[in-house]
């Protein structure tokens, strides 16, 4: 089990089960929504994840047809992604966990649209578009 919350606390939540790997994507839209170089999502399952407080602070915000960020109104705080493509999943913020993750990035995405002025040392894979589950649906790539 995980608790996250965002940067004021106002909103609260908790993932239940092991954790995929992050993904850190670097297209433009995430690197706009999160004021940094990348984003690092993590893919939850819309059951495993509880609200615990904060569905009044919560808005979301449609960054292209069909996506959607959800953010805290208090503070700014980006809290998790969603896309009408992939049902039922969640791509919650990485940074908002408390406690230790026992799960690791998997690569970096959209790769081309990085930022220049950030160095890429890590020797993570590197991909130019989005990640792409071996096991995934035509729809969900």
């Amino acid at each position: 089990m995980y608790n996250g919350q965002c940067l004021c606390a106002s909103v609260r939540f908790r993932i239940e089960g092991e954790l995929q790997p992050i993904q850190v994507c670097h297209c433009s839209q995430c690197r706009r929504a999160q004021g940094g170089p990348f984003a690092t999502n993590i893919p939850v399952d819309e059951a495993s994840f509880a609200l615990l407080a904060g569905s009044d602070v919560l808005s979301e915000y449609e960054s292209s047809p069909g996506k959607y960020r959800v953010f805290c109104r208090t503070c700014g705080s980006p809290v998790f992604s969603k896309k009408n493509a992939l049902p039922g999943v969640l791509r919650v913020r990485a940074g908002l966990i408390s406690e230790p993750l026992e799960t690791r990035a998997i690569g970096h995405f959209f790769f081309g649209s990085k930022a220049n002025w950030w160095p890429i040392e890590d020797g993570l894979p590197r991909f130019d578009g989005p990640y792409k589950p071996k096991s995934a649906s035509p729809s969900e790539r």
